[in-house]
């Protein structure tokens, strides 16, 4: 007991020390990251755009023409420089072409009555017209500050010389320096040199060094001391371009040799790499905005439809009394259109909910009292001692069995309406002929000494009178109109029926000669199982759902419906307006 004592203090000194408060704040940002900023949807955008960007630069290195520019323009820049340069090692082979040496030894060969040719001569002083010492000075200024290589070849192919064995003050050295080390690549120096052999040309010659070998190898040197210019684009065994340009050496159409002019191996290279490498740069920076947009861009879209699926959820669970929806409706994207949807679908729907409740509490209330009346008249019945008792009490049950049925069926149909409304396709609707019928139907049920039906319709074309809705749920209203008129009228009454048009709605009016409407019952008279019948009539006649169930056609029908009295002025002045009965009005949009 006593080390458990001791060994508790240490264990949450240990969870209180700055080790242990990193882990917790580590573990919470890694929750933070995998649920918020690296969810599925983030994830899949950042994907999808780093991916097409990495699609899009790899076209870019694979297909862009910045090499075979570069190359053209070194070819050109070459072809320039090695007609200058061999123009200017023409003149100074050529400068002492107006002397001629005559050999002593050719003259003591001589017989009598012979003489030496002048021409002879002159062949002789040519057969060495590159002077190699002449021609290094030239190289050594003209070529050496470009980090070109030149080499100068005799007509045969000689080898006469060349600008890497150059050496200060136009002498030249006697041996071939070594080929450089390779320096030994990091593994990135690779990686890119592996890339670079992937994305160059595969059909160039690979170049090969001759060395002091006849430069006839080379078959642009073959075309140059053919008077013609030539340039071959090689690459070496390490996968760098060379540049090479064969110019003649020619003066008065008389070719001496030939001139090639070569980069260095790896100078295209060098500068491709550098432009690659730009691009690669600007690739990571921007990947680096991409992913920055594409999470901010997932934040706007992965957090609210993350909102809106736990408030989903919540309701659906029924965690709270009416969850609250997130309101992004001030957005107007389709977010904020998704989110204004489910927050009215979700007020419709516990608007439902709360008239389906307050029905079954109607419904409830409404049946009990049937039932309560019906059970205490059939307890009764057995204590009835008379005839006219127990006549009575049958009376009652029969009385209440048929409220009930009544009761049973119109909360029947009142249940069914909505469904009824949902599923049913609306159509056209020419109410000029649902009057009609309804007051004919009314007209036969009528007795002879009731009220009267009287329809009035203005004359007007026949599509006037046509709105879009249900035909039997639009008749439904008006028998119940009528019927709740006739239940008010005199026996000897009239129900006027009129219907007319104006602008893009449709009028009818429902006007009875009965008592009216109280002035606080004008709204009250829709609500469900409300009566107030006319004195003298039997309770539970009526079920109380005729209009309320009219009001819930022509209001699923986006109309209106209201009840008012019919009245005109008292002729005792300061006495309220005489009512002469009630009226009843549809409104109803025209398509």
């Amino acid at each position: 007991m006593t080390a458990r004592a001791e060994n508790q203090p240490v264990t949450e000194a240990r969870r209180d020390q700055p080790d242990g408060r990193i882990r917790r704040i580590l573990a919470g940002f890694s929750r933070f990251i995998g649920l918020h900023v690296f969810s599925s949807l983030t994830r899949r955008i950042i994907v999808l755009n780093l991916v097409a960007l990495t699609l899009l630069v790899a076209g870019i290195l694979y297909l862009n023409q910045f090499r075979a520019g570069l190359t053209e323009a070194r070819v050109q820049s070459l072809q320039t420089q090695g007609e200058i340069i061999a123009g200017a090692i023409a003149t100074s082979a050529t400068s002492d072409a107006d002397s001629i040496d005559i050999d002593p030894q050719m003259l003591l060969d001589l017989e009598a009555g012979q003489s030496l040719s002048p021409v002879d001569q002159v062949f002789d002083a040519y057969e060495f017209a590159i002077n190699p010492e002449r021609v290094a000075p030239i190289l050594r200024r003209l070529v050496s500050p470009t980090r070109t290589r030149a080499r100068v070849y005799d007509r045969d192919g000689t080898l006469v010389a060349d600008s890497r064995h150059l050496y200060a003050r136009g002498q030249i050295l006697g041996f071939d320096l070594p080929p450089p080390a390779a320096a030994e690549r990091s593994l990135l120096e690779q990686f890119w040199h592996t890339i670079n052999l992937w994305l160059q040309r595969t059909d160039l010659p690979v170049y090969k060094e001759l060395g002091g070998a006849n430069g006839k190898g080379y078959p642009e040197v073959i075309r140059a001391l053919d008077a013609s210019s030539q340039s071959v684009v090689r690459v070496t065994e390490r996968g760098e371009l060379i540049v090479s340009v064969a110019v003649p050496i020619q003066r008065y159409r008389t070719v001496y040799g030939a001139l090639l002019l070569s980069t260095e191996g790896g100078d295209i290279d060098a500068i491709v790499y550098a432009e690659r490498l730009a691009i690669v740069r600007v690739l990571v920076v921007v990947a680096a905005v991409t992913v920055l947009l594409s999470i901010l861009m997932a934040g706007t879209i992965a957090a609210p439809l993350r909102r809106l699926a736990d408030a989903a959820d919540r309701v659906r669970g029924g965690i709270q009394t009416r969850p609250e929806i997130p309101d992004y409706s001030h957005r107007g994207d389709e977010i904020g259109h998704l989110s204004q949807a489910i927050r009215e679908m979700t007020s419709s729907l516990y608007s439902r909910i709360e008239a389906i409740e307050s029905f079954a509490a109607d419904v409830a209330h409404e049946l009990k009292n049937p039932l309560t009346s019906l059970r205490s008249a059939v307890e009764t019945l057995p204590l009835a001692k008379t005839e006219d008792a127990k006549t009575r009490l049958a009376t009652i049950i029969q009385h209440d069995v048929r409220r009930l049925d009544r009761l049973i069926s119109d909360i029947s149909n009142a249940s069914r309406l909505d469904a009824e409304l949902a599923r049913q396709d609306a159509g056209p609707v020419d109410m000029r002929k649902v009057l009609e019928t309804v007051v004919q139907m009314v007209g036969d049920t009528t007795p002879d000494d009731g009220p009267k039906i009287q329809l009035d319709i203005e004359e007007a074309e026949p599509d006037t009178y046509v709105v879009t809705g249900h035909d039997i749920r639009l008749g439904q209203v008006f028998n119940n109109l009528i019927d709740n008129a006739r239940s008010f009228c005199r026996r000897d009454g009239i129900v006027n029926v009129t219907m007319a048009a104006k602008d893009r709605l449709l009028k009818i009016v429902v006007d009875d000669d009965g008592p009216g409407i109280r002035s606080d019952q004008f709204e009250r008279i829709f609500e469900r199982f409300y009566t107030d019948r006319p004195e003298g009539e039997s309770f539970g006649q009526n079920s109380g759902l005729g209009l309320s169930i009219s009001k819930q056609i022509v209001d699923a029908h986006r109309g209106r419906i209201q009840a008012e009295n019919r009245t005109r002025p008292s002729p005792t002045p300061g006495e309220p307006p005489e009512v002469l009965g009630a009226r009843f009005t549809v409104t109803l949009p025209r398509p």
